[in-house]
């Protein structure tokens, strides 16, 4: 297929800049109300695609098939929290489990004082202090250079390295122990949130999104618990607590693998054939407990549904021909997109993605071209909100 066929037109309005909340107004002892935003996540719009009738469902509707409306006339749409009525005792959902790194840091050059963006990648060498890191603007960061990250100057990196137009290795000059030097470096560093939120203009064409440090827990998940992703699993920051506990008691397992998350999933795909597009490589981990949790839910006839398309992309590297999973350590550079038959999982919840994102071609891969991209226009058509705290779709198998 082509890159131009996932495109579609998305008002800047609808690109979600802050997790889901809601208005809740609160009347003291004097009769004054005061509004207050809360957040929940859990409870974002859902668009449910029937993956065989073609079915998309985007609004609650009565016994007779009229669409229901709230007090002001407005129509009701699903939302996450109706993930339950299409799954329960003995179904499996997988999660993926990376914990995500404080990655953007902002240092200064010495002599010239120039602010430099430094985001970690990975680390290379920990003895050594070695990172693999992303610098803007690379053309003022040359081998040799310093650059300096905090106040007191105790923390300074040496460019000892170019790996592409961008990359760079550094060297973090920090006389202490390993976790003590990542200590200090994760403190100084912001949630990577990806850049069509902390750049997206109000419309006075001016930024109206400021990095505050709720973020940090905001994008994190909150079953995160293997370090090195660089992005989260978006769809998995919709899971509160009381989510993960409603998940408990419909008596619906929770299954976990690692994918540590990398930017290749926000690089623009530079070709309009597909096929020759090759995504970069990224860290996973699945243990033979999952395998044996999901396979075994398989085998009895439950339903199980894969949490983002991170899990997805785990899921089909590591199936077997006879459907099942399979232990794995190592990394996948997996592109998912149509026609492929997937063959893992029977249910799929993802984000609604941006346009011509790697993302937006593993959903049409899972539950078929058209109908995805017709729900998709039917959502944007709807309001609906697209990024990583957006709004979601459900694909289910029937």
């Amino acid at each position: 297929m082509k890159l131009s066929q996932f495109d579609y037109k998305l008002p800047a309005d609808q690109v979600a800049i802050y997790p889901h909340s809601i208005e809740h107004v609160v009347t003291n002892d004097k009769g004054v109300q005061n509004t207050f935003r809360l957040k929940r996540p859990d409870e974002c719009r859902m668009v449910i695609v029937h993956k065989k009738s073609k079915k998309i469902s985007l609004h609650k509707t009565g016994p007779k098939g009229k669409i229901l409306k709230d007090e002001q006339g407005n129509r009701i749409p699903y939302s996450l929290l109706d993930f339950f009525d299409y799954f329960g005792e003995g179904d499996t959902v997988i999660l993926n489990d990376t914990k995500v790194l404080p990655a953007r840091l902002y240092g200064t050059k010495e002599k010239t004082d120039a602010v430099i963006e430094v985001f970690l990648l990975r680390e290379l060498n920990a003895e050594m202090r070695l990172w693999d890191v992303l610098v803007e603007p690379a053309r003022k960061i040359r081998i040799g250079n310093k650059l300096f990250f905090d106040n007191t100057g105790d923390l300074v990196a040496e460019v000892i390295d170019n790996t592409t137009s961008r990359g760079r290795t550094l060297r973090f000059l920090y006389d202490c122990t390993h976790e003590e030097f990542k200590q200090q470096l994760f403190s100084l560093g912001q949630a990577p949130l990806p850049h069509y939120v902390i750049d997206h203009v109000d419309k006075n064409g001016k930024k109206d999104r400021p990095v505050t440090e709720e973020d940090l827990e905001d994008f994190q998940c909150v079953y995160a618990k293997n370090e090195g992703a660089v992005t989260a699993p978006s769809t998995g920051l919709h899971f509160t607590r009381q989510m993960m506990k409603r998940l408990e008691i419909h008596g619906i397992n929770t299954a976990y693998l690692t994918v540590h998350i990398g930017l290749g999933n926000f690089s623009n795909i530079e070709v309009e054939d597909l096929s020759k597009h090759k995504m970069d490589s990224e860290e996973m981990h699945i243990t033979q407990e999952t395998c044996d949790l999901v396979n075994n839910t398989k085998k009895a006839g439950h339903h199980v549904c894969a949490i983002g398309a991170s899990v997805l992309k785990a899921t089909e590297t590591t199936v077997g021909t006879d459907g099942f999973l399979k232990p794995y350590d190592g990394w996948t550079n997996k592109f998912i997109f149509p026609p492929y038959e997937c063959s893992m999982a029977d249910s799929l919840l993802v984000n609604l993605y941006q346009p011509m994102s790697p993302m937006v071609m593993a959903t049409c891969a899972f539950g078929g071209y058209d109908i995805v991209m017709e729900a998709y226009n039917q959502a944007i058509k709807a309001g609906f909100n697209v990024g990583c705290f957006g709004d979601v779709m459900l694909i289910v198998n029937d």
